[in-house]
């Protein structure tokens, strides 16, 4: 079986996180950010080259035909919309980004602000980290959760799949596909994170997944 797992190309939200999405106090309500973000965020015109780029290098790196399955996420869907056209996708939540709940789009002022008991672990222990007040799950438990369903249900999919996902979700994915311990890859994305658009290809062999190829735009 080959996996080839992509985080989806550049999104508004990547490009402008820190003049627009992120505000102090935060205009919106918490259902109407996550909704925000979910349904309405979409690429930029760097992440539309990007698909571009994605459309043959998934060509070489996938496989002959592939299963795709993607998140809900906008981003995502028009990221497999542009890079896979007219294919068809099956689309699911266990592939959604990381859910912040009543945290979306919060700055760390303001969630700091409003639950103050929760700075150690979003410091500290990020793969922890639960958002506080409703609907927030943590990368160890509910992200890796759905990461893991995910992989027991590739069987299912024929024998090359992609997976168009998010970077949090990634993080799960490779923690289970790699066998690497989730604190060490939650390091490693503060240097630095998969970048959008990039491409990550396993193989299955004697039961387990090998990282067999990588490959990111220079766009």
């Amino acid at each position: 079986m080959l996996l080839t797992v992509v985080r989806h190309a550049e999104s508004i939200e990547n490009a402008t996180k820190h003049t627009r999405f992120y505000q102090d106090p935060r205009p919106w309500t918490s259902s109407a950010a996550h909704a925000l973000s979910r349904d309405l965020v979409g690429l930029t015109p760097r992440g539309y080259h990007q698909c571009q780029w994605l459309r043959t290098a998934l060509e070489d790196l996938a496989g002959v035909d592939p299963y795709i399955s993607c998140s809900q996420y906008r981003r995502a869907l028009d990221t497999v919309d542009l890079a896979l056209p007219g294919r068809p996708t099956d689309v699911t939540a266990l592939l959604n980004e990381q859910h912040y709940g009543d945290t979306t789009y919060m700055t760390k002022s303001e969630l700091f602000t409003t639950w103050p008991e929760s700075e150690e672990d979003r410091q500290t222990r990020k793969h922890l980290w639960t958002p506080p007040g409703e609907g927030g799950e943590s990368l160890a438990v509910g992200v890796m959760h759905r990461a893991a369903a995910f992989i027991d249900g590739l069987d299912l999919h024929g024998p090359t799949v992609v997976a168009m996902t998010h970077h949090t979700a990634i993080l799960a994915l490779r923690t289970l596909l790699e066998h690497r311990p989730v604190t060490e890859l939650v390091d490693e994305a503060r240097v630095r994170k998969t970048p959008n658009a990039g491409v990550l290809v396993y193989e299955r062999r004697g039961g387990r997944f090998h990282l067999v190829a990588a490959a990111e735009p220079d766009c």
